[in-house]
């Protein structure tokens, strides 16, 4: 399985035309390409329950919705101009960190997953966790598997270690970060080749370990 032209050919529309009006004129043409996505979220829950926990786990708690929240935003376009879904024991409202697939024309597609949006109360835990334990996130996120595939760290940083810390630790690069997430993107023809969920699957294998440290640093999960 993999994405289909139209998905991408319907998406790159969308962002040419983001209005209320085209997405009505069009809805007929949306519901097809989100089946069609949707079906794909079903293969890929079933795929993810090789190594992950996925009991229970349905389509609707991976995927998002197409519609965007304008009440906050300064981007007044209503709807977005991706499909995603993300993948995790419980869904994608457990807190878990997961694997969140982006699927966007034009080389922004991407599997993503790490610490975006970390709690003060997850950021102390990350921290303790790297000052007493950073050689364990090292060896994951600086093996050669893992920097081949997903490449150097994404996110904020602070300028300096924070307080308490030691400035002069190997993992010093780490306890700055205020964020800390990987990628990897597809470029269009990857994702309509036919080996694309087979390839998406060996990258969020590589993944794993990396999920896995943080799911145990903040809700002290054990690996599946």
């Amino acid at each position: 399985m993999s994405i289909s032209p139209g998905l991408l050919s319907f998406l790159s529309d969308l962002k040419a035309n983001n209005s209320r009006e085209w997405f009505a004129a069009n809805k007929a043409l949306y519901d097809v390409e989100k089946g069609n996505f949707d079906k794909l979220i079903d293969s890929l829950i079933l795929s993810y329950s090789e190594f992950e926990n996925m009991v229970g786990v349905e389509r609707k708690h991976c995927s998002y919705r197409i519609y965007r929240d304008v009440r906050f935003s300064k981007n007044k376009e209503p709807y977005k101009t991706w499909f995603s879904a993300s993948f995790s024991e419980g869904g994608r409202r457990s807190g878990l960190m997961d694997y969140y697939l982006h699927i966007e024309p034009g080389g922004k597609s991407f599997l993503g997953g790490g610490m975006y949006s970390p709690t003060p109360e997850q950021m102390a835990k990350y921290r303790q966790e790297v000052d007493y334990n950073g050689a364990a996130l090292r060896k994951i996120v600086e093996s050669p598997q893992f920097v081949s595939t997903f490449g150097t760290a994404e996110g904020e940083m602070l300028q300096k270690v924070p307080k308490g810390f030691d400035p002069t630790s190997e993992d010093a690069p780490y306890l700055r970060r205020k964020q800390l997430f990987y990628w990897k993107h597809y470029t269009d023809n990857e994702l309509q080749s036919a080996d694309f969920i087979s390839q998406l699957m060996k990258d969020s294998v590589v993944m794993k370990p990396f999920l896995d440290f943080l799911n145990a640093t903040f809700f002290d999960k054990e690996p599946f």
